[in-house]
């Protein structure tokens, strides 16, 4: 089992404070920071691209988990990587040649990941689960921050788990969507390693520390 990791979702920080809030969360404890990237296409919103991640690298010593919720991402990872990503992952549901696309990132010196919609099988994936350095389950639907956790697919990372364990343990099985301190428990025990948090990190009551900080215990 690969270690826990915590990576609160950049996407619902202060972008107006960008730099006290990297270093909050490294100090209270995260491991990595998720990057969402969303191109208004594959996905209604539109987010950030590699000018603020670049800047993003600049700003912090964590790994930069780059989500990529765009299409032909093929067209993009060599940006992603040439500003710092340390990990990028992209859609199977938007790549024309996936296994060509995870080639094309780790020949670029980075950690690939592949994910899926919630209404996708897992089926379309399994020819990638032996390759990938992560697979990312959405537990919402792509594309808006705040939405409510889909209890369904606490399954899926169970049956993602035991795939995994079979054909590639070393890969990380990452979660995003609705984390906050109950559903982090609930991944956790299904599986998964890799917790995005977005809300439950930088919106906390008792600020970004507090949030990020109250999450990590839960999975030290």
């Amino acid at each position: 089992m690969k270690p826990y990791i915590l990576a609160p979702s950049i996407i619902a920080s202060d972008f107006a404070n960008i730099s006290t809030e990297l270093a909050t969360c490294e100090s209270a404890g995260a491991d990595w920071i998720h990057v969402d990237v969303m191109d208004g296409h594959f996905v209604p919103t539109i987010t950030i691209g590699p000018l603020f991640t670049e800047a993003l690298k600049r700003n912090t010593e964590l790994p930069l988990d780059v989500h990529l919720m765009i299409e032909n991402p093929e067209a993009h990872v060599k940006s992603y990587a040439e500003v710092g990503a340390t990990n990028i992952t992209v859609h199977i549901e938007a790549c024309r040649d996936a296994k060509k696309v995870i080639r094309q990132i780790k020949s670029l010196g980075c950690k690939a990941g592949i994910s899926l919609k919630p209404s996708t099988s897992i089926k379309k994936i399994e020819p990638l689960l032996s390759i990938v350095d992560i697979v990312l389950v959405m537990s919402v639907k792509p594309g808006f921050s705040g939405q409510a956790f889909m209890p369904k697919m606490i399954d899926r990372v169970k049956v993602l788990r035991k795939k995994l364990d079979e054909v590639n343990p070393n890969a990380h099985l990452e979660v995003d969507g609705g984390i906050n301190a109950k559903t982090l428990l609930q991944m956790k025990s299904a599986g998964a390693n890799a917790f995005v948090t977005g809300n439950a990190a930088f919106k906390h009551k008792g600020g970004t520390f507090v949030g990020v900080n109250e999450l990590k215990k839960l999975i030290i």
